[in-house]
């Protein structure tokens, strides 16, 4: 299938495109609601534009007619779509009703084993591609004869095992069953010391299908090798799999400390993860999570259960996480490793002040306005601007429901609005502010204003526990939040650090010596000796110290 990318077409002609799509009677039962988004692209690897539309009660064996008007990227209308040839192809992402606990009806995407992907979501119908020439006055017919198959669970395996429990907080709040999984890393002896009990270590990130970067085979010789354009690497595959065997070496080494390793599954209808905090639109995740997931892994595999044994880390997405984690669950965790994280001082929203400035859009004078940049490379040159961002979004999914990255965080940090969905934090259209919204986001999730807030009251919970890293060129700009988070923290004794990566990129972790793409794969490592120094010097009288260290 076509999969979104993002490269503009050289300007040619425009004409007038009519496009239909049917729903065949043998693939649907009912009416179905959803996104439609056409995807063209002048290569087949690579979508390069998407349009979408909204779709209500679309019947089995009807057609639905795309407007001219369709929202697109990174052309802004179907109508505006250069004559030219290319492969085309329609994908209904189906969304269900939610009669949610707050009274409002909702209409939204759900996960179904793939982590809130539409292009990777079992049940969601697409067309075969197709490629044609478009001229004008081309009449374009898509039938959505095939649809995603379901997803296989993972297996279990003498150190890996998959937990699933439904939520009863979260069911409540979303009017039907709604459940929270986890892939948990057991010790190496784990059967063999049945008394042992064991610290956890809570790893957050984007949806883990199943636990990475643990490999007990050696590494495949016959594997060929591939590039990263990421990290511009040849051959990471193989050096993936060599970190994932040598980091099963250390964990059945003798000396290795063992402890339980937790990647969490929270993929909720706006996104591949919650943030794991409680929200007015997503439900009570962190308290799910903290006193229901959290609870039901330690007492099946043996966990300690008390905060001076549980830590917290991550990368990006992650690193928010498991900052707001220790932040807003104090005592719960003895210390939080928060690599790259997403803003955690709304004063630097990538590159977006939401209390000051008026627009996200553009830097305003009075005779010019200049695109606030939104990605960069570690030299600065700029690779998409914050509008083209969220023009993306826009096409995916209208009512913050595109399942990328400013939804999510409008999803998770906004108040409900009238219609029952969230309340922009700015027009996604114009980019103007909604200083009212940018209110209530300082109160309820700017990491930076609620430590300063209420730091009287935390500061002797998080003494030495917060631990925060970041590139000064992340691709994201979110360095500049790491900067005024430090700024604070500097004025407080918090016995934490706050370390930068000289030209690093997104996402470094911490490791002065070596590059983001070997760091990345061993997190479950780089922060160790701090945590057991953290077990050794922070510890109730009478703590297990022994059993665990077998």
């Amino acid at each position: 299938m076509i999969r979104a990318a993002g490269l503009l077409l050289a300007a040619l002609p425009l004409f007038a495109l009519e496009v239909t799509v049917q729903l065949p009677a043998n693939r649907a039962s009912q009416p179905l609601d959803g996104r439609l988004l056409l995807l063209f692209s002048t290569d087949a690897a690579a979508t390069q534009i998407v349009f979408g539309v909204d779709v209500d009660g679309l019947r089995p064996g009807a057609f639905h007619s795309v407007g001219a008007e369709a929202y697109g990227y990174p052309i802004r209308r179907l109508a505006d779509l250069p004559a030219g040839e290319y492969h085309v192809q329609a994908l209904l992402d189906l969304y269900e009703t939610f009669r949610r606990a707050d009274g409002h009806i909702v209409k939204l995407p759900t996960d179904r084993g793939e982590g809130r992907q539409w292009n990777r979501a079992p049940g969601n119908l697409y067309s075969k591609p197709i490629k044609l020439a478009v001229h004008a006055g081309s009449k374009l017919s898509l039938a959505l004869t095939e649809i995603i198959p379901p997803i296989a669970a993972p297996p279990d395996t003498k150190y890996i095992r998959h937990l699933r429990i439904q939520s009863e907080r979260l069911s409540k709040f979303w009017g039907r069953p709604m459940y929270l999984g986890a892939n948990v890393l057991l010790p190496h002896g784990f059967d063999e010391h049945p008394q042992a009990k064991f610290p956890l270590m809570l790893y957050h990130g984007h949806f883990p299908a199943d636990f990475s970067g643990f490999r007990p085979e050696p590494p495949d010789p016959n594997l060929k090798p591939d590039y990263s354009e990421r990290f511009k690497v040849s051959g990471y595959n193989r050096i993936v799999q060599q970190e994932a065997h040598d980091f099963y070496k250390k964990w059945i080494s003798p000396d290795f400390p063992r402890f339980l390793v937790v990647e969490i599954q929270h993929a909720n209808p706006f996104y591949d993860d919650s943030y794991a905090v409680n929200s007015a639109n997503l439900g009570p995740y962190g308290d799910a999570i903290m006193y229901e997931l959290l609870p039901e892994i330690e007492r099946r595999f043996r966990g300690i259960g008390q905060g001076w044994a549980r830590f917290t880390y991550g990368g990006s997405t992650g690193g928010w996480e498991a900052l707001a984690a220790q932040i807003f669950y104090p005592t719960e965790f003895n210390a939080a490793f928060g690599a790259c994280p997403d803003p955690i001082d709304f004063r630097a929203y990538s590159t977006v002040n939401l209390y000051a400035d008026k627009n996200a859009y553009f830097t305003e004078g009075p005779h010019q306005r200049i695109p606030r940049p939104g990605k960069r490379d570690y030299l600065g040159h700029v690779s998409a601007t914050i509008q083209s961002m969220n023009q993306m979004e826009l096409a995916l999914g209208s009512k913050t429901r595109s399942g990328q990255q400013f939804d999510i965080w409008e999803a998770v940090y906004s108040p409900v609005g009238p219609d029952g969905y969230p309340q922009r934090i700015w027009d996604k259209e114009t980019g103007v502010i909604d200083p009212q919204v940018a209110a209530y986001w300082r109160e309820n999730f700017d990491l930076r204003h609620i430590l300063q807030r209420d730091w009287a009251k935390l500061a002797p919970q998080l003494q030495g526990k917060l631990h925060i890293y970041c590139g000064d060129m992340d691709n994201f700009y979110l360095n500049n939040a790491v900067y005024l988070m430090e700024d604070f923290l500097k004025t407080t004794g918090y016995g934490g650090e706050v370390k930068y990566g000289d030209r690093a990129e997104h996402c470094w972790n911490g490791d002065p010596k070596n590059p983001n793409h070997l760091t990345r794969l061993r997190y479950h490592t780089l922060y160790l000796e701090k945590i057991l120094k953290r077990i050794e010097s922070n510890h109730p009288a009478g703590a297990d110290l022994r059993s665990w260290r077998y």
